[in-house]
């Protein structure tokens, strides 16, 4: 298949690519700076625990979006917030038999959009202010995803793989259509797990339940999972917190396979992980606060939910992330070693 990743030289954009290439796909990935440069001369390269060698791929790498071309599949890999500036050149690439797979965390601008019921083709203002994006992308168009490996840029075009390769696909309706069928073996093909799963929207609440409550907290606190998850006290935050959207959500329809406690649990199982979260703050990059929790809370309005946990962390969180964008800095805490 012909594929553009939008993205591509990013954390998850640049594993997506790697393998995709690897397993005989024409691949482009829309890139910028020195990210463009390596991967225009040196290919895009992926490191793997479970490869004895690095995966060097050659894909085509382009600046501008508009040089792609129509592709059969575009990976939406880049941030919510990174969407609206770039949803003119992003839509005049979106063929009509293109298919084009988000994957954003949070809820996305779609959620709303062929689910039958009282908010359908309901805009999600925080993530798409007076429903810009619904206006230019068709939900023909589009399939949900779900993105749950881990893994971070190294350097420019080198990307390291942690865990994880699953990538849950839906159509925005449910159906089983051919076309997330063909995908679906695509991602399986290049060694990805995409199951087709006939409710997308109670997938994307269960990675939600986790990245609303931990990253915000671990931004706040500098703590990774397995400490929030050992502390009483942010314990009880994140229980109740998750407590709060799980209201929301299945005022909404979505169901939860699993429940509250396990769900802390597993994250308390990850162990000493820094959330993607913690990471952009230490670096000084703008954090998905709006799509990850500023989304649930507009959702918590509409459904006439109570939202005091949730709301709390968001004003803080807000807060801290509006200081240190406007120091134009980072903020990052010395390790503590402890001598014995």
């Amino acid at each position: 298949m012909k594929i553009c990743v939008i993205g591509g030289g990013g954390a998850i954009g640049g594993y997506l690519a790697a393998k995709l290439a690897r397993a005989g796909n024409q691949v482009t990935v829309v890139a910028r700076g020195a990210t463009l440069a390596t991967i225009q001369k040196n290919g895009l390269t992926l490191y793997m625990e479970s490869e004895p060698r690095p995966i060097v791929a050659q894909v085509r790498a382009v600046e501008k979006i508009s040089d792609v071309g129509i592709p059969d599949v575009i990976m939406l890999a880049v941030k919510a917030h990174q969407i609206e500036p770039i949803i003119d050149d992003l839509a005049s690439i979106v063929g009509p038999e293109t298919t084009l797979i988000p994957m954003q965390n949070g809820i996305p601008w779609w959620y709303f959009q062929n689910l039958p019921g009282p908010f359908e083709n309901f805009p999600v203002e925080t993530v798409d202010a007076g429903g810009q994006i619904m206006k230019k992308i068709n939900p023909r168009n589009v399939i949900g995803c779900v993105v749950y490996p881990a893994t971070y840029a190294e350097s420019p075009g080198v990307i390291r793989h942690v865990e994880g390769n699953r990538f849950p696909l839906g159509e925005l309706d449910g159906s089983q259509s051919e076309r997330i069928q063909k995908i679906s073996q695509m991602m399986s093909d290049a060694g990805f797990k995409s199951p087709i799963l006939e409710d997308i929207r109670s997938e994307i609440w269960l990675k939600l339940w986790g990245n609303m409550t931990f990253n915000p907290i671990s931004a706040l606190t500098h703590e990774h999972l397995e400490g929030i998850c050992r502390n009483p006290l942010t314990k009880d935050l994140a229980r109740n917190m998750m407590l709060e959207a799980q209201t929301i959500a299945e005022k909404l329809g979505v169901i939860f396979r699993v429940d509250v406690e396990r769900r802390i649990s597993g994250a308390e199982k990850v162990g000493k992980h820094k959330t993607s979260m913690l990471q952009d703050l230490e670096a000084g990059n703008n954090l998905e606060i709006d799509a990850l929790l500023g989304s649930v809370i507009e959702l918590g309005r509409i459904t006439n939910t109570l939202t005091p946990c949730l709301s709390t962390v968001f004003a803080l969180t807000k807060l801290l992330n509006t200081k240190v964008q406007a120091s134009q800095g980072r903020l990052a805490l010395p390790e503590l070693v402890l001598e014995h």
